[in-house]
């Protein structure tokens, strides 16, 4: 998964934190993912949550792994 702008990413729909409470949809900022490999995401300086990374997309994009990007 490729990622140009980690100042818009989204979550999936039913997208779950490290806790099992879903996660607002919305924009959200990828700071880092870690090495237990949780993504950890902010929506703002006071709400961020620790996702699976498989549960991101950017946001009005099409998502494309690094062999399509490649053709």
């Amino acid at each position: 998964m490729i990622f140009d702008d980690l100042d818009n990413i989204e979550v999936k729909p039913d997208t779950r934190n490290h806790r099992g409470c879903f996660v607002q949809e919305a924009s959200y900022k990828l700071v880092n993912i870690d090495r237990a490999g949780w993504a950890y995401i902010c929506m703002s300086d006071a709400v961020c949550h620790y996702v699976d990374p498989d549960n991101l997309r950017r946001m009005a994009a099409i998502e494309l792994d690094k062999e399509l990007a490649q053709l």
